[in-house]
């Protein structure tokens, strides 16, 4: 199978697998940023964060968002320290990332031995005006690398911004769900027939994106409501692109 999944806590399945052992991690941890005090942190959870009290489509909560921002620091540097075992030399990391929590997350991706080369933007055309404020309608994507890029392995010219928004209606399976448009651009920084990691895989679209565009996947979701949803997304995404090279029949 081009895929894994794994359900279950993430720093304890990348302690699982083997060194050097994908090319690009492109994940999008919870991002624990807005809580201005301890009440905020602790008393809000994953939901009354990102949807809208009114909101019709009723989607499932998720942990990790109550932790202050030095606590989110500590955290990311610890995974990405693993995944950056995981990683061959050469390879990539990707990470999703807002405003507030945008220099805690340059500050752990190079506390975890990576090499910090950018910030991307995801530029979300529907954000909400503010009065009197500028629109926050971008979220952005920190860049990194396990040592030196040799761009004669994976020669692709890719864009620093995307615009696309966020899945909405019955296509919304998760609540800080992305684009897969976007993450089809973004799996591209890993070469053809590589292997892409997302250890806060969510309703898998990381994982779709991958397998559309011919890497394959190792995902990892804590919460066993959306490890069951990415689960399903990933073989029907499967199935989708089988040909008919791709199937032997046995008499």
């Amino acid at each position: 199978m081009p895929f894994s999944l794994h359900q279950g806590d993430a720093l304890a399945v990348l302690s699982g697998l083997p060194d050097g052992c994908v090319d690009s991690v492109i994940t999008d941890p919870p991002y624990n940023s807005g809580g201005r005090t301890a009440k905020e942190r602790t008393t809000r959870s994953a939901k009354q964060k990102y949807t809208s009290a009114d909101a019709k489509n009723d989607l499932a909560d998720f942990t990790g968002e109550n932790m202050d921002q030095r606590s989110y620091g500590f955290w990311l540097t610890q995974i990405m320290t693993e995944a950056h075992r995981l990683t061959k030399t050469g390879g990539t990391a990707l990470l999703f990332t807002d405003w507030r929590q945008l220099p805690i997350t340059t500050d752990a991706i190079q506390a975890a031995g990576w090499l910090w080369r950018g910030v991307l933007a995801w530029h979300k055309p529907q954000a909400r005006p503010q009065k009197g404020r500028f629109t926050q309608n971008c979220e952005f994507i920190v860049w990194a690398s396990k040592g030196p890029i040799d761009g004669s392995r994976n020669p692709v010219y890719l864009p620093g911004m995307y615009s696309a928004s966020q899945p909405s209606g019955a296509k919304r399976q998760h609540i800080t769900q992305k684009p897969v448009e976007v993450m089809r651009e973004l799996v591209k920084i890993s070469p053809e027939g590589g292997t892409v990691l997302d250890f806060c895989a969510g309703s898998g679209s990381t994982g779709v994106a991958a397998l559309l565009e011919g890497r394959d996947f190792i995902g990892v979701e804590k919460t066993e409501h959306y490890a069951s949803i990415a689960a399903d997304r990933l073989t029907e995404t499967i199935r989708e692109t089988l040909t008919q090279d791709d199937v032997v029949l046995a008499v």
